[in-house]
């Protein structure tokens, strides 16, 4: 298959955590998506994700007696929160839940690239198993929860609760893109409705609640591991200045702040995912 690209789960306490993988590398790449898991797991996406992300399998080429040909420097897995999740289960949950599955494949050591709030999650996964955590990329997220991120997600939550998947879809593209983005995808408005609409919110509500109580900021020291962060100094959801703080507080840390992106700087960027390349590398 394309990319090597594959679907899976494991089990973990009478629940699936669905992931994907792909690229053939010996160091493997972790991905950890944002708040939209909570309406649509990675459940049967490999392909579309490999063909999506495939830069992320560091290809390169090298010369061998028989000419040119590629090699994969990294494995990249692609994981979606646990299925079924418990009320009041919060990003320091998902990170144990992450580390449980790691060990269940067999990863012990892995880059990890958190975005929004996998970011979150990426965070108390190397504060609290640092083991695991070779080279750490936090993406347009933030160390707690400021009043932005909460007036934000609140209106996410109050919108899931009514059940208006269309609002929904809307405010988080209108919060996360830049307005040359949006006048391309405001065409694409009237259909979004029957797109990736779940049968219940309730997964959402969970993991959306888990962000506004988020709050990693005293222990963002215990953090040892290379540290890469990325934002946008336009992000309306979590603030341009979270990049900031989160680089003032992880010792040794990189930071790069695209000017006049926001929250989607990780899909807007041209060179996003050369930038965590080169970090990686």
């Amino acid at each position: 298959m394309f990319y090597h690209a594959k679907n899976g789960s494991v089990t973990l306490e009478n629940t699936e955590m669905d992931y994907i993988s792909f690229g053939n590398g010996k160091e493997v790449l972790i991905m950890l998506p944002g708040l939209g898991d909570g309406l649509t797991t990675v459940k049967g996406m490999a392909l579309p994700i490999a063909l999506e992300y495939r830069a992320y399998t560091g290809r390169k080429k090298t010369t061998h007696s028989h000419g040119i040909s590629p090699c994969d420097k990294f494995t990249v897995f692609v994981f979606s929160r646990k299925n079924t999740i418990p009320e009041g289960y919060m990003t320091r949950d998902m990170a144990a839940d992450q580390a449980k599955a790691m060990e269940l494949l067999g990863i012990s050591h892995a880059n990890i690239m958190g975005i929004s709030q996998g970011g979150m999650i990426a965070q108390y996964l190397a504060i609290d198993h640092p083991g695991l955590v070779k080279k750490l990329v936090l993406a347009v997220t933030c160390s707690k929860a400021n009043e932005q991120v909460k007036s934000v997600v609140n209106n996410w939550i109050a919108l899931a609760e009514q059940g208006n998947h269309k609002a929904l879809m809307i405010d988080t593209a209108e919060h996360s893109y830049s307005e040359n983005y949006l006048k391309k995808y405001r065409l694409f408005y009237p259909f979004i409705e029957s797109i990736g609409k779940p049968k219940s919110f309730r997964r959402f509500l969970i993991q959306a609640n888990s962000c506004i109580l988020h709050n990693a900021e005293s222990e963002l020291d215990k953090i040892v591991c290379p540290t890469l962060i990325l934002g946008g100094n336009e992000d309306h959801i979590v603030g341009g200045h979270s990049s900031l703080e989160l680089s003032d507080r992880i010792k040794g840390s990189e930071l790069f702040i695209y000017p006049g992106l926001g929250h989607a700087a990780y899909e807007e960027a041209k060179d996003f995912s050369a930038r965590v390349l080169d970090f990686l590398s």
